[in-house]
């Protein structure tokens, strides 16, 4: 059974989301990433980086959000086409979200929710990036039901993120194409499923210690896809 070490971020809930569309067994490893669990020394041992998500696959250890969705969808032959061409274009997109929606979204959210100051040329610079980004999503998907054609990885890691937009502070209304496939993907029951691991959203709190270095351990709660 796949161990899945993880805390209720955009991040942890791309590979959750995944794993119950994929219909994989798992195990739950919640992280409290208050507590520091995250840079305990095992933690460490599985993601020497300290961060969430991590797996663990019949010893076989991974991290990076990104690298734990091609190798799942890869273990379960789902949401990754096998032409050469297809593939690319889901990377693509799935390469989109892991450099820019991600870091520019996370940006976003430090510099408006949770820096002592604020300073409005970084909170507007940063808004303003993600307003262009998911322009540049509503766009794709006004040609289009999902970012790469079918629903796959690539639509599973940015709908984990661009789900919570107003967080960042950008209005995600005006994108009716975005809003649309939120919809859509919203109501699929896996995905229901796969964003109450292991818990509700993080508070403003949790999401402001998971965006800054901590210390882990793991605590465990056992879960079947």
């Amino acid at each position: 059974m796949i161990q899945l070490y993880t805390a209720a971020t955009p991040n942890g809930h791309k590979v959750s989301v995944a794993l119950e569309e994929m219909g994989l067994p798992y195990e739950v490893h919640a992280v409290d990433l208050l507590a520091g669990e995250q840079k305990s020394d095992a933690f460490l041992a599985i993601n020497p980086n300290g961060r969430i998500p991590a797996i663990v696959d019949e010893g076989f250890a991974l991290a990076e959000s990104g690298a734990i969705l091609v190798y799942l969808a890869e273990k379960s032959g789902l949401f990754l086409p096998s032409d050469r061409r297809g593939r690319a274009r889901v990377l693509q997109w799935l390469m989109f979200q892991m450099s820019a929606i991600g870091p520019m979204m996370g940006q976003a959210n430090v510099f408006f929710r949770y820096f002592p100051e604020k300073i409005k040329p970084a909170i507007d610079r940063f808004q303003g990036e993600v307003g262009r980004l998911l322009g540049v999503l509503d766009r794709q998907l006004a040609e289009q039901e999902y970012l790469a054609g079918d629903y796959s990885i690539a639509d599973i890691a940015t709908w984990c993120w661009t789900r919570t937009a107003s967080w960042s502070g950008v209005d995600p209304a005006p994108f009716v194409h975005l809003e649309r496939w939120h919809a859509a993907i919203a109501a699929r029951p896996a995905v229901g499923r796969g964003i109450r691991v292991p818990g509700p959203l993080p508070s403003a709190q949790t999401t402001a210690a998971a965006a800054a270095p901590a210390a882990p351990a793991a605590a465990t709660a056992g879960r079947m896809a």
